[in-house]
């Protein structure tokens, strides 16, 4: 019976033996101020099961065998923190004590200053807006340096402007209607309470809360109690479109009482930035209060402005820039011993979002947001009226045509004010002592909006591993859009008359044709807009598999209500259009395949439909209400596949994507001279549409993030792009002296799309010392920038004989190729820096970082130029072609060559 006994005892002991000789590890995870940090993902570099924190920060490894191991525990916004430990036999236990994971530094040092005074000029420009890329860091390493190292050079993954992009506010849009683009300016200068986003998706991956467009979604959750309770106090100095900023936060948290509070203040201001004559002032304000009624319902009341003062620089011709240098800016000149700069942008569009935040049960949510905003944005320029051009570029004015030489056109470089001034002092009466009207003026485009939206999301569990996501947005846009009067320059009044239809009133119903500072002049028009869309999504989590799909649809009437009545569109300028109706819908999906816990594959597919913005639909609204010819939704069908690895010492994402855009509608305005359109002689304002354009948008993305050593990184990309057109769209122009004209197809086929580098390579090391400092530098090369083509003149038109089928005299094949070539620039190579160091004094913590980008100062590239649509003739444009210096040459912007950006703060 004792040895039945013992035996039993002997092979029931033998597990339990087998089983205390392994051990549990476990640790806490909390921030800098000792708050457990919930979901932070501890890897275990010796198992392919990765674990998350709870909510209280705690983590363990069971069953783990004597030996050395790794981990790196990680989190979102904060520095990653690798540990390495030994497990002895007779451990059971092993506690780690806290692991204290700091917030990151690199959030401030890798701000971009956004300028996107490129975008003013009314001559061109719209290859040149920045991208949501630019303002939102992920922990994918491509998005990373797209943002922070290539972003700083124009470059757009895959090609995908902002256009393309969505931001939102609680689920608010901030896409402008009238171009479908996001305006940073809205909330410009207030970094600590956008810097972190609720959400961030890449390219067409779906997202929670709405369907999303091209280029991923950024959403931004400005719930009071979402923010860290801290007090943030810090200080910049740059070099580039301003020269200081200031900026100060404050995060109540949540009280017992149910209250919080946040409050974000900032100013941006200086004058001597490295382009002359650029300077800038702006303010920036922030305000969230939220009031929580149980654990189940809450309402937040945000808002937020950031009233700007910019000046804009100019784009030149190589001409220019040869004589100047590369920081010369066309739009400024002295006045009283001062700048003063030509064009300015003042902008002001603060927003008020009121957020009601509801939990329905165990498994649902219910999030209803309403907001208003108003404003106006106001973009200055010089105007004259039977006088010539001030502007010191003016081609004239250029050594080339032979009037000046380069010294003189240095001498006279910048807009002579005095001389400005004087000619309309001298010009103030008439021979019979009458008043006369002003023959320079400076004048203001304006665009005062309003606009009403409502979003709700309501997202709830199914199941464990199925959730459910519905979105309804609604908005109403009144956008009210006019010239004024900002400056007189010493003049009684300024004549609303246009000297290009021999003078006839701009509003034929109002016969007082003096306007005055403040007046309206020249066009006035409002557009209105209801928008009403609907977005629902699933996710669906197996062991090996993960699946989101997502569809929506959405219909949009807008129309156009002018003020003017115009003496040649006398039944079509004054009053309300005929309603313009966009239906559209589309599908997304995405589905994961889980290999193990570091290694996965991603499909995201997505087909659907965009309806064409303000700018799109009507072809000159400031005139008339006529529809842009063969205007239509856009089609856009996109693929990519992804291998993702996610290891301890190697994290990489490969991936290629796929994608069409359909039936798009591109618009230009820009001055042209009518006398080689219809033998005219007068110039004018040009309105060009290139209707029914496809493009085609391939390429891989290759993204490489080594840990050399726990301290040291090493990060590589690749993006490897072709973005072109693939068909021959139609053109068409309106102006006032011929109204419609039909050019027929545009040989544009293979032309590149612009506006980006196509093709980027990036390698960066990064060294994180344990004493909480780092520094890092990147190698970055840019290839196939190509210039922004006139399609006017990629026309039959361009070649053929006005009236007839024949060609002009000399046309050849080879010829005709030469003249119409799209430009290539250069590749370029820049090179980056970055550093940074945090002390920690108690409660107070104090960081200091620097970047430099473009250390070697590279002026030779060309971030994003046009070309000049002035000649659409073949004799003129064989003419230009044969000049040593071309008259009506591309205008281009060049990179600002060295730049830095400093940053202090002290956050307690």
């Amino acid at each position: 019976m004792i040895k039945k006994l013992s035996l039993i005892s002997l092979f029931t002991l033998m597990p339990a033996s087998f089983y205390f000789a392994q051990t549990t590890v476990y640790a806490y995870v909390k921030d800098q101020d000792g708050k457990p940090l919930e979901r932070a993902e501890v890897d275990l570099a010796q198992s392919a099961d990765d674990v998350t924190a709870d909510k209280i920060g705690y983590f363990q490894f069971v069953d783990l065998k004597p030996g050395h191991y790794l981990i790196t525990v990680t989190k979102p916004n904060f520095e990653s923190k690798t540990l390495e430990f030994d497990v002895t036999e007779d451990e059971k236990r092993k506690d780690l004590g806290v692991i204290t994971l700091n917030y990151s530094l690199g959030s401030d040092a890798g701000v971009i200053v956004i300028d996107d005074s490129a975008s003013d000029a009314e001559d061109g420009g719209s290859s040149m807006q920045p991208t949501v890329g630019l303002l939102s860091s992920g922990r994918d390493a491509f998005q990373n340096v797209s943002a922070f190292e290539l972003g700083a050079y124009w470059f757009r993954p895959r090609g995908v402007d902002n256009r393309f992009e969505d931001v939102l506010f609680n689920g608010i849009p901030m896409s402008k209607n009238d171009d479908g683009r996001i305006d940073f300016n809205n909330w410009g200068g207030l970094n600590d309470v956008t810097r972190y986003p609720f959400e961030n998706v890449d390219n067409i991956t779906p997202s929670e809360y709405t369907f999303g467009n091209l280029g991923g979604v950024v959403y931004y959750n400005t719930r009071a109690s979402s923010y860290r309770k801290q007090t943030s106090l810090a200080y910049s100095f740059t070099n580039r479109s301003y020269l200081h900023r200031a900026m100060a936060t404050y995060s109540s948290g949540l009280s017992k009482n149910g209250w919080a509070f946040t409050f974000s203040a900032s100013r941006r201001w200086g004058d001597k930035a490295i382009i002359d004559g650029v300077y800038q002032d702006a303010y920036a304000y922030f305000a969230s209060i939220e009031k929580k009624f149980s654990d189940r319902h809450s309402i937040n009341l945000t808002a937020f402005g950031s009233p700007t003062y910019r000046a804009s620089n100019s784009p030149n011709t190589q001409e220019v820039y040869d004589i100047m240098g590369k920081d010369y800016n066309s739009y400024w000149g002295w006045q009283d011993g001062e700048k003063r700069n030509s064009r300015i942008r003042k902008v002001f569009e603060p927003m008020f979002i009121l957020t009601d935040y509801l939990k329905i049960g165990k498994n649902s949510n219910w999030n209803n947001t309403v907001s208003y905003q108003f404003g106006s944005d106001a973009r200055s320029r010089l105007d004259w009226f039977h006088a010539s051009d001030p502007n010191p570029t003016y081609y004239r004015n250029l050594p080339s045509y032979g009037l000046l030489t380069a010294d003189e056109f240095r001498d006279r470089s910048q807009i002579n004010w005095e001389e400005l001034y004087n000619t309309n002092r001298l010009n103030l009466t008439n021979m019979d002592g009458t008043q006369r009207g002003a023959s320079y003026t400076v004048i203001e485009d304006v665009n005062k909006d309003k606009t009403f939206n409502f979003a709700s999301h309501f997202d709830t569990r199914l199941k464990d591993n199925w959730k459910l996501n519905i979105n309804f947005n609604y908005q109403n846009l009144k956008s009210d859009n006019f010239r004024r009067v900002k400056d007189l320059l010493g003049a009684n009044y300024a004549n609303n008359l246009n000297p290009f239809t021999n003078d006839s009133p701009y509003n034929i119903d109002d016969p007082n044709t003096q306007v005055r500072v403040g007046d309206r002049t020249q066009y006035s028009y409002e557009l209105t807009k209801n928008h009403y869309s609907l977005n629902i999504s699933t996710e669906v989590d197996f062991n090996k598999w993960n699946i989101v799909a997502s569809i929506f649809s959405s219909y949009s009437e807008s129309y156009r209500d002018g003020k003017y009545r115009n003496s040649i569109y006398t039944n079509n300028s004054k009053g309300k259009s005929a309603i313009y109706d966009a239906l559209d819908a589309g599908v997304k999906g995405k589905i994961t395949y889980k290999i193990n816990g570091k290694n996965f594959i991603v499909y995201n597919g997505a087909l659907f439909s965009l309806a064409p913005t303000f700018n799109e639909i009507f072809i000159n609204p400031r005139v008339v209400d006529f529809v842009t010819p063969g205007v239509k939704n856009q089609v856009i069908n996109s693929n990519d596949i992804s291998y993702i690895m996610r290891g301890q010492i190697l994290k990489l994402r490969l991936s290629g994507y796929y994608t069409t855009i359909s039936n798009s509608t591109e618009i230009s305005r820009y001055y042209a001279a009518v006398s080689s359109l219809n033998s005219g002689s007068y110039n004018t304002l040009v309105n060009e549409a290139m209707s029914g354009a496809d493009k085609r948008y391939i390429g891989a993305e290759l993204g490489v993030d080594v840990k050399i050593t726990p301290t040291i990184n090493a990060v590589g990309v690749a993006s490897v792009g072709e973005y072109k057109f693939t068909n021959t769209p139609q053109v068409y122009t309106f102006d006032d002296l011929n109204g419609f004209r039909s050019f027929g197809a545009a040989n544009i086929k293979d032309y590149k799309v612009a506006g980006t580098p196509q093709k980027a390579f990036s390698l960066g090391l990064k060294y994180n010392s344990p004493k909480y400092w780092w520094v890092g530098a990147s190698a970055n090369y840019l290839m196939d920038q190509y210039l922004d083509f006139s399609a006017i003149n990629k026309t039959s038109a361009m070649y053929t004989i006005p009236g007839t089928d024949m060609n002009y005299d000399g046309v050849t094949p080879e010829l005709i190729q030469a003249l119409t070539a799209q430009k290539k620039f250069d590749n370029q190579f820049m090179l980056n820096a970055n550093a940074g160091k945090s002390f920690q004094f108690g409660k107070y913590r104090i960081g200091v970082s620097v970047s430099v980008n473009n250390i070697l100062n590279n002026r030779n590239y060309v971030t994003g130029g046009f070309e000049q649509g002035r000649y659409a003739n073949f004799p003129d444009a064989l003419e230009e072609y044969q000049r040593a210096i071309p008259y009506f040459g591309p205008k281009l912007w060049y990179d600002r060559g060295r730049t830095f950006f400093t940053n202090v703060y002290l956050r307690f």
